[in-house]
This record gives C-alpha cells, structure tokens and sequence, in this order.
C-alpha cells in the first residue's frame, strides 16, 4: 500500500498474494495543497450501456401527459423510486440496423452501423460507442472497460437470416473486425476485478479451501483506517462489506453448483445463481463495485441476447422469450411481451437504487454515472428498428436532467443521443454511425 503524508494517490491499491484490491475514491486522496477543508474529490464521469433484447410492448413503455415524467407506464414502473433520475427518449432509430433482424438489433445498438451481411468470418461492423468512450477515458484505469452478459454459452455459426452469430453475441466492438466477448460467469468477473485467476479446475479445487480474499488484507486495511478520517472510514467500511457480500454469493452459488454436480460427467461452469434475477442482480452489483473503486469506468452489459428461448416461468412467462415475441398482436403475447420487460426494468431500477446509495465525491454514483438502457428493436413483431424503447438516467455532475419524457421527431438517429453522452464524459466527436447532431435538450449547459 502506497500512502503519503499529503494525500493517498488515487490509484491506490492493497496487494494480496493472488489478488488486488482497488480503493473507493475517499476524501484523503485530494491532494493536500488544493483541497478544500471537508470536501470530497472531484467526481469521475462513468459511462454503462444495459441491452434488452427483441424490443417490449411500447404503448405499455412510453409515457403520456408531456415532458414531466408523471405517472409512469406499466413497462416503466418499477422506476419510481428513482424517476427523478430518468429520462425517456422516444423516436430514436437505427436506420443502418435495417433490413430488420435480430442479429443487427443486437450489433446496431452501440455502434449505429450496417453489419456486413456475412456468414463467414469476414465480419465487419464498427467501433461501438462503449470502445470508444474506453479509448478516452479508461486509459488509467485497471481495466479499460468491462464487457458482461448473462448468457453463459456463446453461439457459433450461422445465427439467423445468413448472419454469422458474432453479431448476436457480442454488443461491443473495438474496431470493425474485432468484437469483444462479454462475460456472464460471475466469479470470473470477480476475479478480473480483484485476481486470484488459474483454470476451472484450480478455481474448483480453491472453493473448498479459500477464505475471503478480504481476510489476506486484514492488517493492511486497519493499518489505512487509522490514516484517514471517520468519513473515509465509513466508505471503506460500505466498500469492504459489499465485497465480502457479492464474495458470499458467489461462494454459496458454487457449492450448490458443485454439489448439483455430484455423478454427473458433463463439463458445467459453477458459481452462477439458479434465479435470473438472482444472477442478474450480482451482476449489476459487480458493475458497481467496479465503478466505486475505479477499476473501469465503462461497462457493457447484455441481459440476454437477441434470438434468446430463455423462459421467466418465476413471472408467470413459461413460453420461450423469441417466440413470443412474434406476437402478432396477440393480445396474450403482447402482454407477456411487456411483463419480460417489466421484469428487466425492475433490475436495472434495483441497480440504480444501489448507485444511489453510494457515495462518490460529493454525490453519489448514480450523479457521476451517465446510464443508458433500452433496445435495438421497437416492435419485436415486425422486426423494425423505429421508436426504440430507449432511456437514459443519472449523470447529474454531467448535466443531465431527470424526470423528463423526450420526444423527438420521428427518425432522430440513435447515434445522435451516443454522440451526446459521449460528449458529457469528455468525448468529442465530430460524428458517429448515421448521426446527423446532437441532443443537447437532455441537459443543462456543460459544467465549466
């Protein structure tokens, strides 16, 4: 541990023998000479992209009653608790998504670009809106960005209409030709974020052994605790406990999975919960323990993909999600339709309940996060990629206005709003996919 007597650097780390463990931002990393008596650090801008796939039912997602996000709509719901910090965009499009498919829902939604038509591997898209927000502004972090999905086995081959399923997996790309995996398995996330690496079977082979990787750092954390002040303190204390929690979980998700694995002779990762919400959940709660202690500052997070036959029985939604989704206006359909969507909101309205309760700077995650959540497909039915179900939330040190219902005119590009939350987290462009400007209504002027 490095520590000085006018302030801690604030790439401050605990070394352990297999693992390191990155600091939350703490009022004793202002630099002595410059701080103001009782105030913390200035706020880094963060950046998360969340993927729903195959669209939602949108009469039951757009607001009504004007620009004030008043009574929200079924779809919506569960943001209540946070709706200040929300705003809906309606009318965006990914018009170079089109002819509709699932695969370029997928691929168009953080890159705004044709996907090349190809079942091979002569694949080309572009550089999506996350990679080149890491390029910028996750330079000097442990990682530059963090890529997670919840769909653990990756397909391969031809996916749907002649596209190869490249496009289906993957929602980042770090240039035209080069897709990055996402990660659903939760303790391989934790371990990128923290160490302690090795193969599946030394992994295995450490359940049975491990303690905490906290308990390595036990001298090293009480020793920091006496150098900094009580406010400094308790964030440690927040920031140690939310560790050793997600640590817990994953813990008692792999001995169930190991002991489901007794006699069996098949080849299965260990350590994911049963529940999707459940996997979900700790998911999200690694993106927030990633961004608290500033080991990346951009995140991409699929909830599953498109072409996705994953059933939410635990809802009362037994049928296959894709399927489904081929509604017809069924009036049944339609609504299971928005119920899967109702349910993804509830988890991403959790996620952000939890950056709101954390502290960061003067305000908490959730102000110094700029969120962006929603769709490459409008009406999953008719494959299109018009009036995306698309929102935006946090982001208040960036400028952004919350509880606000935008509507723009009929074919805004999708691109035009990446532009604009590029731009709050000090990324210029001077264009991006098919944008054609920015959207700057969103916000309150840029702060100087």
């Amino acid at each position: 541990m490095i520590i000085t007597k006018k302030a801690l650097p604030r790439r401050t780390f605990l070394k352990g023998m297999q693992a390191t463990l990155a600091l939350p931002l703490l009022d004793a990393m202002i630099p002595a000479a410059t701080a103001l008596a009782n105030t913390a650090a200035s706020p880094t801008p963060r950046l998360s992209y969340v993927f729903m796939p195959m669209g939602t039912d949108i009469a039951r997602w757009t607001p009504q009653g004007g620009e004030i996000l008043g009574e929200l709509p079924p779809v919506l719901s569960p943001l209540e608790k946070v709706k200040d910090h929300v705003s809906v965009v309606t009318n965006l499009e990914l018009q170079n998504s089109y002819p509709g498919t699932h695969d370029t829902s997928n691929s168009g939604f953080l890159s705004a670009a044709f996907a090349k038509h190809t079942e091979s591997s002569d694949y080309h898209l572009g550089t999506t809106a996350d990679q080149i927000a890491a390029k910028a502004i996750g330079q000097d972090t442990q990682l530059p960005s963090l890529e997670m999905s919840m769909d653990l086995n990756p397909l391969a081959g031809v996916c749907n209409n002649g596209y190869a399923c490249v496009y289906t997996n993957n929602l980042s790309w770090s240039s035209p030709t080069t897709p990055l995996p996402s990660e659903a398995h939760p303790r391989i996330v934790f371990e990128r974020l923290f160490g302690e690496g090795g193969s599946q079977a030394e992994r295995r082979a450490a359940l049975r052994s491990r303690a905490s990787l906290l308990d390595s750092f036990h001298e090293d954390i009480a020793r920091l605790k006496r150098l900094v002040g009580v406010g400094d303190g308790a964030r440690i204390d927040q920031y140690l406990d939310s560790v050793r929690e997600i640590e817990r979980q994953i813990q008692l998700a792999e001995a169930a999975a190991e002991e489901n694995l007794e006699g069996r002779d098949f080849d299965r990762p260990v350590g994911v919960p049963a529940g999707f919400a459940d996997h979900a959940a700790l998911m999200f709660d690694l993106q927030l323990l990633a961004f608290q202690a500033d080991i990346t500052r951009v995140s991409t997070f699929q909830l599953t993909r498109e072409l996705s036959n994953r059933t939410y029985p635990e809802i009362g939604v037994p049928e296959p999600h894709h399927p489904t989704s081929h509604h017809g206006n069924d009036p049944v359909k339609v609504e299971k339709i928005a119920q899967i969507g109702t349910f993804h909101v509830s988890l991403f309205a959790d996620f952000l309940g939890k950056l709101q309760a954390t502290p960061d700077g003067e305000g908490s995650l959730l102000d110094n996060t700029v969120l962006l959540y929603g769709s490459g497909m409008g009406n999953p039915s008719l494959h299109d990629h018009i009036n995306l179900p698309i929102l935006v939330a946090g982001g208040a040190s960036c400028g952004m206005r919350g509880g606000r219902h935008i509507e723009y005119e009929n074919g805004t590009p999708l691109a035009n709003l990446h532009m604009t939350l590029l731009d709050r987290v000090g990324v210029q462009l001077d264009s991006f996919g098919d944008s054609t400007g920015k959207i700057e209504d969103l916000f309150d002027p840029v702060p100087v």
